[in-house]
């Protein structure tokens, strides 16, 4: 392993991502919107308008079912009202699921434009016949979509406390945000969920023959996020610390096979015909 070719290529990707400003609106758009504006939104509007639709008291009540005899449940049930359960209840237990799109879709666009950008600019031919490993190549791929990835993802969450606390602290009079859930999220399943999002879709990158395909077929990550926030908004599956401990694992050994598959692809002129 070639450390200093790996962050060479991690280096040249990174600055090819910064120095795109329609790459940047990409990458920007989604935090803006999952960390900024809707929990904005949604905070102002249970405060100040009145509850008039159901389907908010069936959510708390389909969360408390999963919590039921837990310390959590006995606390949100103990709140003093209606406003503050729903808010309490989609801030840690909602919008942890609809986070994990940011660094999700981030990684999948960098990494889809690691592979397929280079077939594209036809540079991928004159990498492949560097004087550097595939494996070292595919690593430097990885790390030039992770770093950005995570980098969105930190800054994200510091802006959705900000908001959730400034908007919330007056009207608990304590602290709602950061839980165990949020903490646990952020320090394990968010690095094994890009991690695992990057592999998949530099591997998928590398053999598809556009952008468009390579889309595609990369998108299909996003279906068990949406799982998840489905399974919550039901009372079929709570997030609670040991969920979300269970989830960490099973993506780090996710990410264990898949390293291990990129192994395989020491061979360099199989790789090559792949971007004929």
């Amino acid at each position: 392993m070639n450390k200093r070719l790996i962050w060479l290529i991690a280096s040249k990707d990174i600055k090819a991502i910064t120095s795109s400003v329609q790459v940047w609106l990409g990458l920007i758009l989604l935090p803006v919107i999952f960390s900024v504006i809707l929990p904005l939104a949604f905070i102002l509007a249970i405060k100040y308008l009145p509850l008039t639709s159901p389907e908010f008291t069936d959510l708390v009540d389909n969360i408390l079912k999963g919590l039921q005899e837990t310390k959590a449940g006995e606390f949100i049930s103990s709140l003093p009202s209606m406003k503050h359960q729903i808010i309490f209840v989609v801030i840690n237990y909602m919008f942890g699921s609809i986070f994990l799109l940011i660094p999700t879709l981030n990684a999948m666009m960098i990494a889809l434009h690691s592979f397929v950008g280079e077939k594209e600019r036809r540079s991928m031919e004159t990498l492949l016949f560097s004087p550097i490993t595939v494996k070292d190549l595919f690593l430097g791929k990885v790390l030039s979509a992770f770093i950005p990835a995570i980098g969105i993802t930190l800054i994200s969450f510091v802006l959705f406390g900000m908001i959730t606390i400034s908007l919330t602290y007056n009207m608990f009079g304590f602290l709602i945000f950061p839980n165990t859930n949020w903490l646990i999220l952020i320090l394990c399943v968010v690095p094994m969920i890009t991690i695992m999002t990057i592999l998949v879709n530099v591997f998928v990158s590398a053999r598809a023959k556009g952008f468009q395909e390579a889309q595609q077929m990369g998108g299909l990550l996003i279906l068990p996020i949406m799982g998840l926030f489905v399974g919550q908004a039901t009372g079929f599956l709570v997030m609670n610390p040991v969920v979300l401990s269970l989830i960490g694992f099973i993506l780090l050994i996710i990410n264990l096979v898949l390293l291990k598959l990129m192994t395989k692809y020491n061979d360099r002129n199989r790789l090559f015909e792949q971007q004929i």
